[in-house]
């Protein structure tokens, strides 16, 4: 069968909407997870449902709920009110061994009502595609698949990322499932020791013990900021003299993390917070 070109946009995780069926290609977990993080810590912030299907030899789900809670997500409430949710590659695509197109999106669809009577701003999803390698199906088989869960995007709560690990898959599979994606996401970049290295420097260049400095960061476009980093802006702007003002231009979900890891408590730091489109107000 053919498959219907589309113009394919990279956009940060945070961007996504309710409605977007996303693509995310990447080549070793850690990156991965990031973005998860990322993903889980917007959805949780905008009162909206996330259920992460991960494959059964991934971390386990105290793990992951462990490894979420160390950047500032929240997880292990969300998961006690039931906001997140985990399940395992098997129970949405192989629930009998065996995979059938049309059980699987009735088993999305149902999960998005599921969201909607609890009463969730919409469902999230970010699924592990490892699955289908190892389940020996056609890459014809997971195209047609991916082409056919597009009227469940037609629902405005409901949003997607297919996470594609390299490793799995060859190139002309990839190839095509990007085709099938209206939107990529994008590979989170710099590490937690650039970031530290490089505030450390910005501060360690204007501070003078003897005088206020002022600074300002601009992290409009930042796609994603660990608990640690986060935890070492607050406490540089904290240890600044007194008048000091460290001034950051940011959007609301990122200032919500500050605030919860003690921004407030910090008077150097003053959050600038640009409202970012699809936030919950």
């Amino acid at each position: 069968m053919e498959h219907p070109e589309r113009t394919e946009r990279t956009v940060p995780v945070e961007r996504l909407q309710l409605g977007d069926h996303a693509l995310m290609e990447a080549g070793d977990g850690e990156s991965s997870w990031a973005v998860f993080t990322a993903y889980t810590r917007t959805s949780l912030a905008r009162r909206e449902k996330v259920l992460l299907v991960i494959d059964p030899d991934d971390l386990q789900d105290d793990e992951v709920v462990a490894l979420l809670d160390q950047s500032g997500t929240g997880a292990s409430a969300a998961r006690a009110s039931g906001q997140l949710a985990l399940k395992r590659t098997p129970q949405m695509y192989l629930p009998d061994g065996r995979f059938r197109k049309e059980r699987t999106i009735e088993l999305y669809r149902a999960e998005v009502e599921r969201a909607h009577e609890e009463g969730w701003a919409g469902l999230r999803v970010a699924a592990d595609m490892g699955w289908a390698p190892r389940a020996g199906l056609a890459e014809e088989v997971l195209l047609d698949y991916e082409a056919s869960v597009a009227p469940l995007f037609a629902d405005p709560l409901f949003t997607a990322i297919c996470w594609y690990d390299r490793q799995r898959f060859g190139r002309g599979l990839l190839d095509g499932v990007a085709r099938l994606h209206p939107l990529r996401v994008a590979e989170t970049s710099g590490t937690r020791a650039d970031f530290v290295e490089t505030l450390r420097e910005a501060v360690a260049a204007r501070q003078d013990t003897s005088r206020p400095t002022r600074i300002t960061l601009d992290l409009r476009d930042l796609c994603f900021m660990e608990a640690h980093c986060a935890w070492q802006l607050i406490s540089l702007a904290g240890s600044l003299p007194r008048g000091s003002e460290v001034t950051v231009h940011c959007g609301e979900l990122l200032a919500l993390v500050l605030r919860q890891l003690g921004a407030d408590n910090a008077p150097q730091l003053v959050l600038d917070v640009l409202a970012e489109e699809g936030a919950a107000g």
